[in-house]
């Protein structure tokens, strides 16, 4: 399985993806809009984006990928390591 974050703190990067890690699942993290955004996203099996710290362009960039190509969005408000697990702990159970 593989997930893109979308938005968060910049010092928590690693920490997501560590997180993922533990999950076995595959990331990429992107808490700045990087230029060509919305190819670099790719084709994971799911997008979180962080609510809070997302920026509206990324949240565009996000949404026309997912329309595209069927790709599911999870939208959490907190970006806390709690609510990564949490998400993580649902979705790996359905």
């Amino acid at each position: 399985m593989s997930i893109v974050i979308v938005g968060g703190n910049d010092r928590m990067a690693a920490r997501y993806q560590d997180i993922c890690k533990s999950f076995h699942v595959k990331s990429k993290v992107f808490t700045q809009m990087p230029a060509d955004f919305e190819n670099k996203l790719g084709f994971p099996d799911l997008m979180v984006v962080f609510t809070a710290t997302c920026s509206h362009k990324m949240l565009n960039g996000v949404k026309a990928r997912s329309e595209k190509h069927g790709i599911p969005v999870e939208h959490v408000h907190s970006s806390s390591v709690s609510a990564l697990k949490q998400l993580l702990t649902n979705y790996k159970g359905r």
